[in-house]
């Protein structure tokens, strides 16, 4: 395999994070086993959740797809659940290498066309949050050509031997001077604390465990906040058991600053992950929430985060944390009007404040296309209601 390491490095496709902290040296060790391959070359990167393997693999990406011609990088493959799911992960894949659109009408077309349309090829594949039954997909992209270069990212170590992976990379927590360092960044903008928060930020730190989702979650929710405010903040913290990691992170989530904030929030974590950023502004513009300036505030506190085809994306622990959030508050009313509407099921007339955690139920039975099919129609007769 060519030397990717001295190749093209300046085409940075993927935002993998404002603030790489720690990453330069776990780049570089994966790119040195690359380089030692010369068949197809399958890398498993895993770990907890939350410390920063989807990052990584967006640096490496960054680093080496200049020297590929075909290549994919798909996020958060739990979104494509059941059959329909499996379909369309196969068809961003042929999609993504061939550079063209592609439908397929079953999985054993998908296979075929995989086999026919890739055999020979020499591609760059990341495959994010795969889980064990995804293994069929990563030997179907065995048909391409030797140089070629499929990242695996799992929290599930197992599933390195399932998939024979030539190498495996398990990402360990960051150490204290990391963590120090990434805290700093996020809630000073500045790899060092300004001299009264210095003992704040060490105790901060130790709390949160050498987790990178964790220390930029609290650490943007402490930018420019008082010494009160960090003293609140760290005796939250200090009673929250250490792997209670979505308790941490729903510091951030209480301090938001109205409840407008927190509903988007929810909304967002059930219904929209993965939607286009201007379809949910106007779907929830519409239902009277100012999706422009909340969408911004959750970016700016790190609980959301717009990828390069302005798509909404949220981390799994996050949604993990929203979805504990949901049933304690699903009795209680968050706005004051009712609608009428007509689906194929028939007519219903709901609350407004229903709509989401009505539609979750879609999400988690894995039938997307009805859910948006309902907020189509939610979302024209809430015109009509205007």
């Amino acid at each position: 395999m060519d030397n990717i390491v001295k190749s093209i490095l300046n085409l940075a496709v993927l935002s993998a994070t404002k603030f790489p902290v720690g990453l330069q040296s776990r780049v570089e060790d994966v790119i040195q086993s690359i380089n030692k391959s010369t068949e197809v070359c399958t890398i498993v990167i895993c770990g907890q959740e939350g410390s920063g393997k989807t990052t990584l693999a967006k640096a490496i990406y960054n680093k080496i797809h200049g020297t590929f011609t075909e290549k994919s990088f798909i996020e958060d493959i739990g979104q494509f659940s059941g059959k329909r799911g499996d379909l369309r992960l196969r068809e961003q894949l042929l999609s993504d290498v061939l550079n063209t659109n592609v439908e397929i009408d079953g999985v054993e077309m998908g296979r075929r066309m995989i086999r026919e349309r890739l055999s020979g090829k020499r591609a760059l594949i990341v495959l994010d949050g795969v889980p064990w039954f995804g293994a069929s997909l990563v030997w179907e992209c065995r048909w391409l050509s030797g140089g070629t270069v499929i990242i695996i990212i799992t929290s599930d170590k197992n599933l390195a031997r399932i998939y024979q992976a030539d190498f495996v990379f398990d990402i360990k927590l960051m150490n204290v001077k990391e963590s120090l360092e990434l805290l700093n960044w996020h809630a000073f903008r500045e790899a060092k604390p300004k001299e009264e928060f210095n003992d704040l930020a060490k105790t901060v730190v130790t709390r949160c465990g050498g987790l990178p989702l964790t220390l930029e979650v609290i650490g943007s929710y402490l930018y420019e906040r008082t010494t009160e405010e960090w003293n609140r903040v760290l005796f939250r913290l200090e009673n929250i058991p250490r792997h209670e990691v979505t308790q941490k992170l729903k510091i951030s989530f209480d301090g938001l600053r109205n409840q407008m904030e927190k509903d988007l929030f929810l909304d967002v974590c059930s219904s929209f992950v993965g939607k286009d950023r201007a379809y949910v502004t106007k779907i929830l513009n519409g239902c009277g929430i100012d999706a422009d300036s909340g969408i911004k505030v959750l970016i700016q506190r790190s609980l959301l985060k717009v990828d390069k085809n302005n798509k909404l994306r949220m981390h799994p622990l996050l949604r993990q944390m929203g979805r504990e959030i949901l049933p304690q508050i699903s009795g209680k009313v968050r706005t004051s009007f009712t609608y009428d509407f007509e689906t194929p099921l028939g007519s219903g007339c709901f609350l407004i404040c229903n709509i989401c955690f009505f539609l979750s139920s879609f999400h988690h039975s894995g039938d997307m296309s009805l859910r948006d099919c309902l907020w189509e129609v939610i979302y024209s007769n809430l015109i009509l209601l205007r």
